[in-house]
């Protein structure tokens, strides 16, 4: 049966995810994983009896998911839980199967923070009026805009040379230029993708591996936020250590422009 094909290298995730979990708290947690397989959801869920995943059913997609998908969202016919949802290239690699963990810190921001926060951004609470449910993905960000390139190639030169002035700057200048939803907008995906980046190169630079860097480089994309998002994540963190364990206030920080 073909769940059976998929126990083995899921469980060899258990070793890696022990060696990871005292990173961070967004680690410490196993988080149900769905495996797309011809328009199937085979949905796999830790037994902490047994300390190993075991397959629980087999369930039709509700819409169409891309071969290469790597994402976390709740599975209804799983009773709504979050789950990490991936296609089953994800273990050709052992950098893919870290790609899980990088899920799971996704699965941790819904399941402490991540809701409260995104209904306190005007954008947010805009999209669910419209019945729009893919804005964090859809929204029609202006990133070819050379307001908006300039500016945020400056933050970036100013998060490398850890230079507040610039930084400042920058930012102030984002935010008039952008406007309130996609300023908005920019500092969720700096904040949920940005730190789940954060820990994905954590792992990574404790095992060894390179470090995952996509999206710093023109043209500039949402990719471009999980890169900028996981480099002020340094920054913030360096001044004030707590802001990492505290996911809330370092989303707080992320949003307010300086003064």
């Amino acid at each position: 049966m073909i769940f059976q094909d998929f126990l083995e290298p899921i469980n060899a995730i258990i070793p890696l995810h022990q060696q990871a979990s005292d990173l961070h708290p967004a680690l410490k947690n196993y988080y149900p994983i769905a495996i797309v397989v011809d328009e199937q959801f085979l949905i796999y869920d830790f037994d902490l009896s047994r300390l190993s995943y075991e397959f629980k059913k087999m369930t039709p997609t509700p819409m169409p998911v891309p071969e290469g998908v790597r994402a976390a969202f709740q599975l209804e016919a799983y009773g709504g839980r979050i789950a990490c949802v991936v296609t089953p290239d994800v273990f050709d690699s052992q950098e893919g199967t870290i790609t899980i963990l990088h899920e799971f810190v996704h699965c941790y921001q819904y399941e402490t923070c991540e809701q409260e926060l995104m209904m306190s951004l005007d954008i947010a609470r805009h999209a669910r009026e419209q019945g729009d449910f893919m804005w964090e993905i859809q929204h029609p960000f202006p990133y070819t805009a050379e307001d908006f390139i300039q500016p945020f190639t400056d933050f970036l030169k100013g998060l490398e040379a850890a230079d507040a002035p610039l930084i400042n700057e920058s930012r102030r200048a984002l935010q008039t230029y952008l406007g309130l939803h996609d300023y908005e907008y920019m500092v969720w995906q700096e904040w949920k993708e940005g730190f789940a980046r954060w820990t994905e190169n954590l792992i990574k630079k404790h095992l060894g591996y390179s470090l995952n860097k996509g999206g710093m480089v023109k043209p500039y994309s949402r990719v471009t936020f999980y890169a900028g998002g996981e480099a002020y994540i340094s920054y913030l963190s360096k001044r004030d250590p707590k802001l990492t364990t505290d996911l809330p206030e370092l989303f707080q920080q992320m949003l307010a422009v300086p003064s």
